[in-house]
C-alpha cells in the first residue's frame, strides 16, 4: 500500500478509528499533524500536538539512540547504546540540546496553553509512520504517565518489528500497512514533503476552526 499523501492516510486511518469514544487526538509534529488533522475532523475530536525529539548518536545524529517527549523523561535504546559503548550519561549534552528545541517547539505550537487534560480520557497518538519507533515510544510513555482511560497509537505504515514492539506500549495499535520490505517512512507515500512550523500552525488553526486545512500541507 502506497498512500497519495498524509491527508489520504489520515482519512483511511479515521475509518479504522470510528469506535473511539470522545477521544483527544495528539499528533507528533511535524508530519503526524497532517495525518491527524483529517482524523480529528472525522471523529469530531480536539487536535493538539505532543512534541517529541530524537536523541541522536553524536558522531552520526541521524542514528537515534533515544527520544524525549514533553512531560516525559528520556527513553533510551539501551541495547544500541551498549553496542556503541555508550551510556545515557554519554549523551547528556544531546539530551539537553533536544530539550531546548522541544521547549521552543512547544512554545511555537501551543504558546502558554498546556496540554489537554488526559486523565480518564481516551487518547489517540498519531504519527505519519514508524521506523525505529523511538519518538513514538517516548510519546506513549509520557501519555501513559497522565493516567488516560485508553491509549491508541495510530499510524499509516510501520516496520513490522517496530509495530509489534509498540503493542506493549499502547492499549491498541492501529496500523494500515506493515510491509516486510520497509526501509523508510517516506517510501510509502507518493508525496512526502517536509513540513515546517508554519505548516503545523496552519493545520492546527484549521482544525480548531473546523476547516479541512490547506491541501498542500498533506
Amino acid at each position: 500500500m502506497v498512500f497519495a499523501d498524509r491527508a489520504q492516510a489520515g482519512e483511511l486511518l479515521a475509518e479504522r478509528l470510528q469506535g473511539a469514544r470522545d477521544p483527544v487526538i495528539l499528533a507528533l509534529p511535524r508530519g503526524g499533524v497532517a495525518v491527524a488533522a483529517p482524523i480529528a475532523r472525522r471523529l469530531r475530536a480536539p487536535l493538539d500536538v505532543l512534541v517529541t525529539r530524537k536523541i541522536g548518536y553524536p558522531p552520526s545524529p541521524e542514528l537515534g539512540v533515544g527520544a524525549v517527549a514533553e512531560g516525559g523523561e528520556p527513553v533510551f535504546h539501551r541495547e544500541l547504546l551498549r553496542r556503541l559503548g555508550m551510556t545515557p550519561e554519554s549523551v547528556a549534552d544531546v539530551v539537553e540540546r533536544e530539550r531546548r528545541e522541544l521547549a521552543r517547539r512547544v512554545s511555537a505550537y501551543r504558546g502558554d496553553r498546556p496540554l489537554p487534560e488526559l486523565a480518564g480520557r481516551e487518547v489517540i497518538v498519531v504519527d505519519d509512520g514508524l521506523a525505529t519507533g523511538g519518538t513514538a515510544r517516548a510519546a506513549l510513555r509520557a501519555v501513559n504517565a497522565a493516567k488516560p482511560a485508553k491509549v491508541t497509537l495510530a499510524v499509516p505504515v510501520g516496520s513490522p518489528d517496530t509495530v509489534a514492539s509498540m503493542r506493549g506500549e499502547a492499549d491498541e495499535v492501529v496500523v494500515l500497512a506493515t510491509p516486510v520490505d520497509f526501509r523508510a517512512v517516506g517510501q510509502w507515500y507518493e508525496h512526502f514533503e517536509q513540513l515546517d512550523d508554519d505548516d503545523v500552525l496552519d493545520l492546527l488553526d484549521a482544525a480548531s476552526a473546523g476547516d479541512d486545512g490547506p491541501d498542500e500541507l498533506a
